[in-house]
């Protein structure tokens, strides 16, 4: 996934202090004081305008994320909001440069030059301030999106359920996954994943968070982060339901709870009761996550489904994925490029930057 591969984003004085370093290095190396200074505001504006380009290249582009990520995305954070963050870094690399360009002219026609060198080093760094904030909620998104899980295109099962049901241990008893299990009431914070081969092929299962059953705007982010699993990846859905009630839900509440998610998606979907050496139901299939017992028989009615995948499986994603980007959310842009956004008032000096720079 390409949110791994995505390097920390600087500050703004981390960026300034780059250049600055790069320019002081390379102005040093001129002999004639009026190339130098010209040079040394150029330098600076050439590895400030390309550092900010490259923060904005180096995120993935929206419209091209699988429907899975981009949902997590706009649960996360909001499309709208990176947009806008992405927007104004834009908007610094666009002035830093016009800026640059436009005080170098001036330098060469003016008697001052060092005069002019200082305007222009402290018009960049008032231009790069202004988007420090938006750098700053880059570099906390970057942190968290890098840490999704990577959701393979394979058939896939999504365990579901209220909190502290039996979903992690389930996945911990069929496949690779080592989610954390306590024995005390407990909700899963992410998603976690586990793999399982077999001879159809491998099969993937994701333990989502516990759903609370309220209503869809009274949902939290990690409640929403079930409900994106369960829409977006599912071939076959296991819901586990507690019938002990030692869960803290009664088992009126996870059966309605059951008919909200089965009426949410158009996948297969098997309802099992869990803790049955403490409670059992008459007409659900019944296992024991303490024991093992009945699990094999759970595994086996949701291995026999993956015979529909991968052709369901695709067709499904192409038909979320389209509906997950409607026209107002879209990103279009091309690479490089730059939002239009309110221009900022960039002509304040930076009095800390002047002092730095006195000859």
């Amino acid at each position: 996934m390409e949110f791994e591969k995505m390097p920390t984003i600087p500050t703004a004085d981390e960026i300034l202090d780059r250049s600055f370093r790069r320019a002081a290095a390379k102005m040093k190396e001129k002999r004639n004081k009026d190339r130098a200074n010209n040079e040394f505001l150029m330098s600076v504006t050439a590895s400030v305008h390309d550092k900010l380009v490259s923060i904005i290249q180096k995120f993935p582009e929206m419209e091209e994320l699988p429907p899975f990520y981009f949902q997590m995305v706009d649960i996360l954070y909001g499309v709208e909001r990176l947009k806008k963050a992405l927007g104004a870094v834009g908007w610094a690399a666009k002035n830093t440069r016009e800026k640059g360009y436009q005080l170098s002219a001036k330098m060469r026609r003016s008697d001052d030059k060092i005069a002019v060198r200082k305007q222009g080093v402290a018009r960049i760094a008032s231009i790069v301030h202004q988007v420090d904030g938006e750098l700053r909620f880059l570099n906390q998104v970057r942190n968290v999106l890098r840490k999704l899980p990577h959701v393979s295109d394979e058939y896939t099962v999504v365990v579901a359920g209220y909190p502290n049901v039996g979903k992690s241990s389930f996945i911990q008893l069929v496949s690779t996954a080592t989610p954390e299990v306590a024995a005390y009431p407990f909700t899963t914070k992410g998603v976690i994943l586990g793999h399982r081969n077999e001879p159809a092929g491998r099969v993937q299962f994701v333990d989502t968070p516990g759903i609370l059953d309220r209503p869809a705007d009274e949902r939290n982010p990690i409640e929403k982060q079930a409900l994106c699993a369960l829409m977006n990846i599912a071939d076959a859905i296991l819901f586990i339901i507690d019938a002990s009630e030692h869960c803290g839900y009664q088992f009126e509440e996870q059966e309605q709870l059951r008919a909200e998610v089965e009426e949410m998606v158009s996948v297969p979907m098997v309802t099992v009761i869990n803790k049955s050496d403490l409670v059992k139901k008459e007409g659900y299939m019944l296992m024991s996550t303490k024991s093992s017992e009945g699990v094999d028989e759970v595994l086996t009615a949701l291995l026999a489904y993956q015979s529909g995948y991968p052709a369901q499986h695709l067709a499904r994603s192409a038909m979320i994925l389209e509906s997950s980007t409607p026209e107002e959310t879209t990103l279009e842009y091309s690479k490089p490029f730059y939002w239009e956004v309110e221009e900022k008032d960039s002509d304040k000096t930076d009095e800390s930057l002047e002092r730095d720079l006195q000859d």
